[in-house]
């Protein structure tokens, strides 16, 4: 899951970088350094992130992200 697959789920849910940030259980520094390139969070940060945002409905694969199928 890349930076710019993260910035993307985010935006497509409508959440916040600080919203992801409660939803995970990380720090919003976290969040932010992760988004804007300047590191990589440890391994189970990344997944309480990747996790959230699956919670939110959202899917990752190797090389996109995509959102929640509005229901009907």
């Amino acid at each position: 899951m890349s930076p710019e697959q993260v910035r993307a789920a985010r935006n497509w849910l409508a959440w916040t970088q600080a919203e992801l940030a409660t939803r995970a259980k990380v720090g919003l520094s976290t969040v932010k350094d992760y988004e804007g390139g300047k590191r990589t969070p440890i391994a189970n940060n990344l997944e309480a992130i990747q996790r959230a945002l699956e919670k939110g409905g959202m899917r990752f694969t190797a090389d996109s992200v995509s959102g929640p199928i509005a229901k009907q």
